[in-house]
């Protein structure tokens, strides 16, 4: 990151790599955004980075200054830096002004951490979670892509159920159409039928991504939103579906949607789309886990019970990314293959197995 003199760097931004493994997305201002900022007086440098869809090069024409990617660190202490979310997972203080999703204040253990770096070093956060307008309207959340994205990989799993395994690698599509087409010809190799769905959070941004991804794949989903949880549940009507997508934004009252009883339940619900994605929240609605996956050590996807309903702790022959582990909690990796799960061409998959896709929160 170019380096500045405290006068000329002060209220300046600069917009940092933010990078996760097999994800590619734009974590701040496009070059037309960063060109209104500069335009406004603004210096903006922009840190390089082969994850971000919008290049440098792009950038660099807009009048942004580039900079080494993890450089943000070094820059002058009054400088604001933004990034999507999810600083590097280590507790070195943090001196700057960030402009983030912090996921630090709805109870989040992770979100603690995060906070004690900030004070250790003086910096300020600046949630954009937080950011409303005059009426309190959140001008920053979660989107309709993420439910359509996300809903989609949730489908694949389903599709991935019915023919006896789990859901495959996810890498980056090329554009939408491009997903549509390998998500529909996944659709067919699992018998070309189609699942039961229901979307809660159906009239919100992320809701109608879902919804409306469902649609493209000839689906009708079943859409609710506050009108129909506002009773508090319990909801056994999510548990009669073949797939359930979690599109709400957790708070303080938020009810239980998928309990942890659900996992030796007698139910038709094998896939939840978990793409609101708040698992260590104090109010997470889907408490069947309690944190994300990551790529390295994600969980195989399938849990599996006996009929007595007690968990079976055994080690995971598919090796969870070639590390084979001994399984001993509900939240650990349970392999379909210790179970009497489905066989080619013999309907819809058991319902002993569940399958969690969960989607880290943007919001």
């Amino acid at each position: 990151m170019r380096e500045h003199s405290s006068e000329e760097s002060a209220h300046d931004p600069s917009l940092a790599a933010r990078r996760k493994p097999r994800q590619r997305k734009a974590d701040g201002p496009d070059p037309e955004g960063a060109a209104a900022l500069i335009a406004r007086g603004a210096r903006v440098t922009v840190e390089e980075s082969p994850a971000r869809v919008l290049p440098a090069r792009d950038y660099a024409a807009a009048g942004c200054a580039i900079a080494p990617g993890g450089s943000w660190p070094g820059a002058p202490r009054d400088a604001i830096v933004l990034g999507l979310k999810e600083l590097p997972d280590d507790d070195s203080p943090l001196p700057h002004r960030h402009v983030m999703f912090g996921h630090a204040f709805k109870g989040q253990h992770a979100g603690r951490r995060l906070l004690r770096r900030f004070k250790a070093g003086g910096g300020t956060l600046y949630d954009l979670e937080y950011l409303v307008d005059e009426a309190g309207r959140r001008l920053a959340a979660f989107g309709y892509w993420a439910g359509y994205a996300g809903a989609a990989v949730s489908l694949r799993a389903w599709a991935a159920q019915r023919q006896g395994g789990i859901c495959p690698p996810v890498s980056v599509w090329a554009d939408k159409d491009a997903m549509l087409s390998e998500l529909a010809a996944e659709m067919d190799r699992a018998g070309g039928v189609r699942p039961s769905v229901i979307v809660i959070g159906a009239l919100g941004r992320v809701g109608t991504g879902a919804s409306d991804l469902c649609a493209a794949m000839g689906i009708a989903p079943t859409r609710w939103d506050m009108a129909e949880t506002q009773g508090g549940g319990p909801f056994p009507e999510i548990l009669a579906h073949d797939m359930f997508f979690n599109c709400i934004l957790a708070r303080p009252g938020t009810p239980v949607f998928v309990p942890r009883q659900a996992l030796t339940a007698e139910r038709r619900l094998s896939v939840v789309g978990d793409i609101a994605c708040d698992p260590d929240s104090d109010y997470n609605p889907v408490p069947v886990y309690s944190r994300a996956t990551t790529g390295p050590r994600r969980w195989c996807g399938c849990m599996t019970r006996r009929r007595s309903t007690s968990w079976r702790s055994t080690t995971c022959p598919r090796s969870c990314h070639g590390n084979p582990r001994s399984i001993s909690r509900p939240s650990s990796c349970r392999c379909s293959r210790v179970s009497t799960g489905r066989t080619k061409g013999s309907g819809r998959a058991p319902r002993r197995r569940f399958t969690n896709t969960s989607r880290r929160s943007e919001a």
